[in-house]
């Protein structure tokens, strides 16, 4: 029964690295990349060293995949953002088939910090306000 259990993780754990793999090749563009890359290869790594686990059926390898596993849900989601984030500030551009671009204007470029209004906004705001004086 566990040899089952063993197969049927390992390979769909194969499945989803090989998705993750197709999708690098395929995606148009650097944040759907990292979005394939976050979602199937953590899913894909998680589920070999599951069968890993079951495998050995050790506690000392059980306790070590436990930790690597929640290890990787912990940092790759923090690493694909701040990828992502770096990717927006410095240029990379999104695909040519993209709706809608969450970040733009709200962007400041001389502080790098990011804002919940539209920055081009408020400079507007304080432009007139200035002419107005």
């Amino acid at each position: 029964m566990t040899d089952i259990l063993i197969i049927i993780l390992s390979t769909a754990g194969a499945l989803f690295s090989l998705l993750a793999a197709i999708g690098i090749i395929r995606m148009p563009d650097t944040y759907l990349r990292i979005s394939v890359n976050t979602k199937a290869a953590t899913l894909g790594v998680g589920l070999m060293l599951g069968s890993a686990a079951i495998f050995f059926q050790d506690f000392a390898v059980t306790t070590r995949v436990q930790a690597i596993i929640i290890f990787i849900l912990l940092t790759a989601p923090v690493g694909a953002h701040l990828i992502g984030r770096t990717s927006y500030f410095t240029g990379n551009k999104l695909w040519k088939g993209s709706v809608v671009d969450d970040l733009k204007g709200k962007y400041n470029i001389k502080s790098h910090e990011l804002q919940s209004k539209n920055v081009d906004d408020e400079r507007k705001k304080r432009h007139i306000e200035r002419t107005d004086q």
